[in-house]
């Protein structure tokens, strides 16, 4: 079977496009990218190719722009094409070169598709490929997904090559003259792909002849034990996992009733930053005292009474913040608006935690915006005595994550209101009020759900 055939099958039977299907080409000007093209304008789907120019090889950055844009123009088939200043990118991130280039690379795609209609991402993966990202994944520890990966489709993104090989590929760019540039870089062992491309790989090969036709077929089987995997998971996340606003709370005594509990830990954590040698750190969470952390890179994970709680971000400090004048509170970038106005009577203040009125007359400036400490007391709206802010917490059925984002407001000593949550009593509106301070938060400073 002609290479032009097998392409159209593989399409056909994994569903990849169909008539009617705007492509977007994926393609560096490297031999994979210029012969899917070749087999995807050849064949008479309803393509644009799109072309990274990361700046990263000079003169031969710009001349692989160069070829394929004339490749482009040849089939006459729309270019669409940008330059990133990838180093840059990287040192502001705080990450490779090489993820840098792939955040670039489909962040711009998106927004190419978007913006020109295109319903489908083609990436010139090919079996070879599949089988180094297998292998490299292997390495890193990621699990079933990992052995699973480059999937033919996934949700828009397809990879209608990958059922060839590297040599496939080659013969065809030579049959039928594609034109393609070689990456210098491809050669460089400084990278680990390369080092299981050109050393690894090519010895698993004299063990076993047939050993990408063996990787293909255990990346099948891969996908099928994933979906296994999957499905058992969905059934231990509902009964475990709830999701409330931006946190994961995880019912303790629900999980650890499943098993096997290392490899469910494995599933639900590593998303949220956990690497497979930090499960151990996990698994004595769940039977730590409430208040204990793990801080991930991306998250904190919470002992909170009976519940583990994932919630984004890091600890951050929040320096106390002195207001010296009512305008002022709209620089914090706490609120929506902050006003002194006129009030007249009856005067019913709004049922909102994000909405907060307060006398204005009572409120003396300079006001602290700071996080709360343990000795902090203030008496509640509606009440008549002072309450220890861990207590009000406490009563109040604050997570621990809850209690470590409030935020309140002093003036003269005296807590004027936790921040999304409550004002003090002394400072509330009465029918003596002519003159108000009205603070909007934004919604990140709403921090009760009840």
């Amino acid at each position: 079977m002609k290479m032009q055939e097998k392409f159209i099958k593989f399409i056909t039977d994994n569903r990849l496009a169909e008539n009617g299907d705007e492509i977007l080409l994926g393609v560096s000007g490297g031999v994979d990218s210029m012969v899917m093209a070749h087999l995807f304008i050849t064949s008479g789907f309803n393509t644009g190719i799109a072309h990274c120019n990361f700046r990263l090889r000079g003169a031969d950055s710009d001349a692989d722009e160069d070829l394929v844009r004339e490749f482009a123009s040849a089939y006459n088939v729309p270019f669409h094409f940008s330059r990133f200043d990838t180093e840059d990118y990287a040192i502001e991130k705080g990450i490779t070169i090489q993820m840098a280039a792939r955040d670039l690379r489909y962040s711009w795609f998106e927004k190419t598709m978007e913006e020109y209609g295109y319903n489908l991402l083609a990436l010139a993966h090919n079996k070879s490929d599949r089988t180094e990202t297998i292998l490299l994944n292997l390495t890193r520890g990621t699990g079933i997904t990992g052995m699973a990966a480059m999937k033919p489709r996934s949700d828009y993104r397809i990879r209608p090559v990958i059922f060839a090989s590297r040599d496939e590929i080659l013969e065809y760019a030579r049959q039928y003259g594609v034109p393609w540039r070689e990456d210098k870089s491809n050669q460089s062992l400084k990278y680990t792909r390369n080092k299981i491309r050109h050393k690894i790989v090519p010895l698993l090969r004299e063990i076993n002849p047939s050993f990408d036709d063996t990787m293909w077929e255990n990346a099948g089987r891969f996908s099928e034990y994933e979906q296994i995997i999957s499905q058992y998971m969905a059934g231990v996340r509902e009964k475990s996992v709830k999701q409330i606003n931006n946190d994961i709370h995880i019912d303790i005594r629900a999980l650890v009733s499943f098993s096997p509990l290392k490899s469910i830990l494995f599933e639900i954590f590593t998303p949220f930053g956990i690497s497979p040698s930090g499960l151990d750190e996990v698994g004595a969470l769940l039977s730590s005292e409430s208040g204990k952390k793990i801080i991930t890179r991306t998250h904190i994970i919470y002992r909170d009474r009976k519940e583990l709680i994932i919630t984004p971000g890091s600890p951050a400090e929040f320096p106390a913040k002195v207001i010296n004048k009512p305008e002022d509170l709209n620089k914090t970038g706490l609120t929506v608006k902050a006003e002194i106005r006129e009030i007249s009577h009856p005067f019913k203040p709004p049922a909102s935690r994000l909405h907060i009125t307060l006398d204005a007359e009572l409120v003396k400036f300079p006001v602290i915006i700071r996080r709360w400490k343990h000795g902090d007391r203030f008496i509640p709206l509606g009440m008549n005595n002072f309450r220890k802010l861990s207590d009000y917490f406490t009563d109040r059925k604050f997570s621990v994550p809850q209690k470590e984002k409030a935020l309140i407001m002093e003036s003269d000593g005296n807590i004027i209101a936790i921040l999304g949550e409550r004002i003090d009593n002394r400072y509330r509106v009465t029918s003596e009020t002519r003159k108000i301070l009205e603070i909007i938060l934004k919604e990140p400073f709403l921090i009760s759900g009840s």
